[in-house]
C-alpha cells in the first residue's frame, strides 16, 4: 500500500495544523485569502486535509465515501466516524503513538493485540467494547511507554479510555462529530465527491 513519504511541514502550511501527520510545527502558516480561492479550491482542501490527517490514499476515501452514502444518517458525520474508528486512529487518539503513521508501524510490525487477537491491518474498524493493548513485548511497550509520557497532558476523547500498566485502552462508544480531533467541514468533503461521481 502507498503511503505519503514527502515533506510534511509543507503539507502543514497549505492545509494547517494536521495533528495525525507530523509533530512538528511551522515557522509560519500561509494564510490565502477567502476571496482569491474558488468553490472548487476550497473543496479539494478540505478533502486533501482528511487525506493527509489519516494518512489514505485516494482510491480508500472514495471507498470510505461510499460506505458512507450507503449508511443511514449524514453522510458526512458517518465518514468521520469511520474514519475516527480506524485501529491507527485510536492508538493515536489514545496517545499511545505519536502520529497516526507510527500508530500504522506499530499495527503492521504485529504489536498491538484487539480482543486479545493479534491484528495486523491499521484500517481495523473497531467497535464499541473493544479492548486495545500491545503484545507483551519489551520493545513494543517501551514505544508505547514513551509515547504516553510524551502526550501525557494531552486530552483523550469521551468515547476511550486508558488504564495504565499495562497499557489498555477501552472503546466505549463510537465517536460523535464533536470529539474528532481535526477541524474539518466534511461536508465541503461529500460535495467534492458528489461532484466528481
Amino acid at each position: 500500500m502507498s503511503r505519503y513519504r514527502g515533506p510534511r511541514l509543507k503539507k502543514i502550511r497549505r492545509l494547517g495544523t494536521l495533528p495525525g501527520l507530523t509533530n512538528k510545527i511551522p515557522r509560519a502558516l500561509r494564510d490565502i485569502p477567502n476571496q482569491s480561492r474558488s468553490e472548487y479550491r476550497i473543496r479539494l482542501e478540505e478533502k486533501q486535509k482528511l487525506r493527509f490527517h489519516y494518512g489514505l490514499t485516494e482510491r480508500q476515501l472514495v471507498n470510505y465515501v461510499r460506505i458512507a452514502r450507503k449508511a443511514k444518517g449524514s453522510t458526512g458525520k458517518v465518514l468521520l466516524q469511520l474514519l475516527e474508528m480506524r485501529l491507527d486512529n485510536i492508538l493515536f487518539r489514545l496517545g499511545m503513538a505519536s502520529t497516526i503513521p507510527a500508530a500504522r508501524q506499530l499495527v503492521n510490525h504485529r504489536h498491538i493485540l484487539v480482543n486479545s487477537r493479534l491484528v495486523d491491518r491499521p484500517s481495523y474498524r473497531c467497535k464499541p467494547r473493544d479492548i486495545i493493548m500491545s503484545k507483551n513485548k519489551k520493545k513494543s511497550n517501551i514505544l508505547i511507554e514513551t509515547s504516553i509520557e510524551r502526550f501525557a497532558h494531552k486530552e483523550l476523547s469521551n468515547h476511550l479510555n486508558l488504564s495504565s500498566v499495562p497499557y489498555k485502552g477501552l472503546v466505549n462508544k463510537i465517536v460523535d462529530t464533536n470529539g474528532v480531533g481535526l477541524k474539518i467541514n466534511e461536508l465541503l468533503v461529500v460535495e467534492y465527491y458528489s461532484r466528481q461521481t
